[in-house]
């Protein structure tokens, strides 16, 4: 072989490596997808919101008389005692200062009411004097009658005498104690806050008593002060007698019902809590969000499931999470949310098919914020992309990445 045919033979292998590496380049190669495998399992859907626990009754105490109430004693979070545990003491309040004008009105009356003790007195003693007279010509009108001296008549004016004036003086004796106690009110007018906060062993109150059985949930003030009729000074209740309430958007409320199933978590505990709706209210309100949107909400009542040890930790106000059971299905068969995407008016996704992508037109059921459930289009073992790129379209080889 010549010089000339080995540098033809040489450039020929060349040319050939280099037009087969080009014809490699420019081939088509598969997309690297994702792919999952549809199963049937479990489903649930749910409508989600926060809430708060509350006691289901609430007992305010407030106090039943106006005074003086003394320092409340207890702790929050004491138990109680229906009818024994005394949860505060109110005590006879002090009398208020008297300005300028009310002392001088008060101190005229103290100096009437001195005179007119005085005058009384004085009534007493021309009483007695009248009713000694009277003794003295009776007993003279005795004498006289027995002698026949006086006429019966006579005599029956003697004894009349004598008892008009006992009458006379045991009522002067009763005017004389009412001036008396009118000087003694006259006088207590003049009482000043000073002369009444004396010291006493015993103290005139009126107890409050628990009505219930339960524990201190609130303390409004537990120092020594002067409050009215009806003022708030605790609140009592059961911690054993737990609810929850929801605020729900109207448009998930009108979807809840009485009697569903609802799972309580992130409260702070290692497992979710079961509840049951219990009511669903009639009147909506409108609330503020965090982004400042005027929302209609309504309340759902929901009371608590299972062994109360399961919630011993949760008290009033606490927050958790609500999740009101809507639909649940055990043989459901779902893919992923993030599979799903419009074609036209339809719902379709990317189905593998002897490595290629196949696109499939489904019909949907129920969804969640994660899955679909799937009514037609796919079976169960048929693999689909979960996140289909743009790269993705109908015919185009693929490349499985991985499975879940």
């Amino acid at each position: 072989m010549t010089a000339t045919t080995k540098r033809i033979v040489l450039w020929t292998i060349i040319v050939a490596f280099l037009a087969i590496g080009i014809i490699y380049a420019l081939l088509p190669r598969p997309v690297p997808v994702d792919l999952i495998e549809v199963v049937q399992g479990p489903m649930t859907v749910t409508v989600d919101e926060e809430g708060k626990t509350r006691i289901h009754d609430v007992f305010v105490l407030s106090a039943p008389v106006g005074g003086r109430v003394q320092r409340i004693t207890a702790h929050v979070g004491d138990a109680v005692v229906a009818g024994e545990t005394v949860l505060a003491r109110i005590e006879p309040g002090d009398p208020s200062l008297l300005d300028p004008r009310s002392e001088a009105q008060a101190k005229a009356a103290v100096l009437a009411a001195e005179s007119a003790r005085t005058l009384a007195a004085a009534q007493v003693e021309q009483a007695s004097a009248e009713l000694d007279f009277a003794e003295a010509e009776l007993r003279r009108a005795n004498k006289l009658v027995v002698d026949g001296t006086i006429s019966r008549r006579d005599y029956d004016e003697a004894e009349r005498a004598h008892k008009t004036s006992r009458a006379a003086l045991a009522t002067a004796r009763a005017e004389l104690q009412v001036r008396l106690f009118e000087l003694e009110q006259a006088r207590a007018q003049l009482l000043s806050p000073t002369q009444t906060q004396e010291p006493t062993a015993e103290c005139d109150c009126v107890p409050i008593t628990a009505p219930v059985s339960g524990r201190v949930l609130t303390i409004v003030n537990r120092s020594e002060r002067v409050v009215a009729t009806g003022e708030a000074l605790l609140e009592i209740g059961d911690p054993g007698n737990l609810e929850i309430v929801v605020d729900f958007l109207s448009a998930d409320a009108v979807r809840i019902n009485p009697g569903q199933r609802v799972i309580i978590d992130s409260f702070g505990g290692n497992e979710a809590l079961a509840g049951r709706v219990r009511r669903v209210e009639p009147f909506g309100f409108t609330k503020i969000s965090a982004l400042g949107i005027e929302e209609q909400r309504v309340n759902v009542i929901i009371d608590l499931e299972g062994e109360p040890q399961q919630w011993s930790r949760l008290g009033h106000g606490y927050q958790v999470e609500a999740r009101v059971v809507l639909w649940e299905s055990n043989t459901a068969l779902t893919v992923p949310l993030t599979a799903l995407f419009r074609a036209d008016r339809d719902w379709a996704l990317f189905r593998e098919l002897d490595g290629r992508a196949q696109l499939i037109v489904v019909e949907l059921g129920q969804r969640n914020g994660i899955d679909a459930e799937i009514i037609a289009g796919l079976d169960e073992g048929d693999r689909v992309v979960p996140h289909p790129s743009d790269r993705v379209m109908d015919g185009v080889r693929i490349s499985a990445r991985g499975a879940r």
